[in-house]
């Protein structure tokens, strides 16, 4: 779908002091592109600004990072005031003038300056691609081209609420085990250099050979006081290649997304979230009234798999060419299961295919937290079992010779 493209309003903050009506002082900052739109700002409620009394402000990196939720109650905030019949200009002041964020009021200031200067929304929110992807920006444009940006403001705002959470189970299932593996790092760490050192300061006065088990790991505490800022700066080295290549290498995201795809434990996890993501973008696009075609180039970006990414747009282009949907994608059963197809066939039969897809985006989002749960209750064990290796090993290495010292005085 095309974007208008328009030069990007570049806004400034601008500190002001004047008169209402009554001839009352007032004081305020407002923002604009320049000093002439501040004051016909003001003019228009009823404001005469002092001769030399605006100024304009140094900029002040403050406030929080714009997250993909303030995006989301951005969005039905919008709709709300659209919907109660204020008109967008003037919804931008009302929804941008009540943020806690001044990044938020600044987008938001920014994106009701272009629209002022006579581009669409959809191209003054085109100008933020950090902030509204291309879905965000092909729905609102359909919106307003069939008259129901209030309604398509809605359904991007669901599917962003949907999308956001949906990352959160994700991210939810990878942290835990992440974390309790940090910990359990940093422990070791932390033993082998300061305790143990201790421990065989005291085991050579014993003048016994001391336990094999017992000595490797005394081994390993001289290694990590002397050496040990080798392995520091090979796993430091290791973890910046992997982002970097990653950042990079369009190849080791594919490798890597198919081992995903492969993983024992967490494949069912990511088939079960692309395929959620492949619905939810789907129904969203086409009950937008987006063609099929049209929508797959965004329901492809937002799969969040490059092996999903490379099928729908495969797909996309045999749609193109006349196949159908429920078609194109029985021919892909190790990517889209049975359930999915045999929706889509029925709401392609019914004409009701936003709402066939919807119900199969519900059920894979119930079996991503599912598989989160079932995820967790799997690594906790495993977990558990790893520090009490890790950690109970140490310990027991360290008393092992004043249980065998005990033994010799006993017999």
């Amino acid at each position: 779908m095309a974007k208008a493209k328009a030069k990007k309003a570049t806004t400034s903050n601008f500190s002001w002091e004047g008169t209402n009506k009554q001839g009352k002082p007032l004081k305020g900052v407002s923002t604009a592109m320049s000093i002439e739109d501040v004051k016909a700002q003001l003019r228009k409620q009823g404001v005469t600004v002092k001769p030399g009394k605006i100024k304009k402000q140094k900029k002040k990196k403050s406030g929080k990072k714009i997250t993909p939720n303030d995006i989301a109650v951005f969005s039905r905030q919008l709709a709300t005031m659209m919907k109660a019949g204020v008109p967008l200009v003037q919804s931008f002041d009302i929804v941008g003038g009540g943020h806690s964020n001044p990044n938020m009021t600044e987008l938001i200031m920014q994106v009701k300056i272009s629209v002022e200067g006579g581009n669409t929304l959809a191209a003054a929110m085109a100008e933020h691609p950090l902030y509204f992807d291309d879905l965000f920006v092909n729905l609102v444009d359909a919106g307003e081209q069939s008259g129901a940006l209030e309604t398509l403001l809605e359904k991007v705002a669901t599917y962003k609420e949907k999308s956001e959470e949906l990352k959160k189970k994700i991210k939810k299932a990878m942290t835990y085990p992440i974390s309790v593996l940090v910990v359990a790092l940093v422990v070791s760490v932390i033993l082998l250099v300061f305790v143990v050192p201790t421990f065989a300061e005291m085991f050579s006065s014993f003048g016994s050979e001391l336990p094999a088990f017992t000595q490797m790991v005394v081994g390993m505490s001289e290694w990590m006081t002397s050496d040990g800022w080798i392995a520091g700066v090979i796993g430091v080295g290791i973890f910046t290649g992997f982002a970097e290549v990653k950042k990079r290498s369009r190849k080791f995201n594919e490798k890597l997304d198919e081992l995903y795809l492969k993983a024992p434990i967490i494949s069912g996890l990511t088939h079960s979230s692309a395929v959620a993501r492949f619905s939810r973008t789907l129904a969203t696009m086409f009950a937008a009234g987006v063609p099929l075609v049209d929508a797959m180039d965004s329901v492809a970006g937002a799969a969040g798999n490059v092996v999903y990414k490379k099928a729908i747009l495969n797909i996309r282009d045999e749609i193109a060419q006349g196949s159908t949907l429920q078609s194109s994608l029985s021919q892909r059963p190790e990517l889209f299961p049975n359930m999915l197809i045999q929706m889509v066939g029925i709401g392609e039969e019914s004409g009701a295919l936003d709402a066939m897809l919807s119900k199969v985006a519900d059920y894979f989002e119930a079996a991503v937290d599912d598989a989160v749960e079932n995820l967790t209750t799997l690594m906790e064990p495993l977990i558990m079992s790893f520090l009490a290796v890790v950690i109970g090993g140490l310990v027991v290495a360290m008393y092992l010779p004043i249980f065998k010292m005990g033994e010799v005085v006993g017999g």
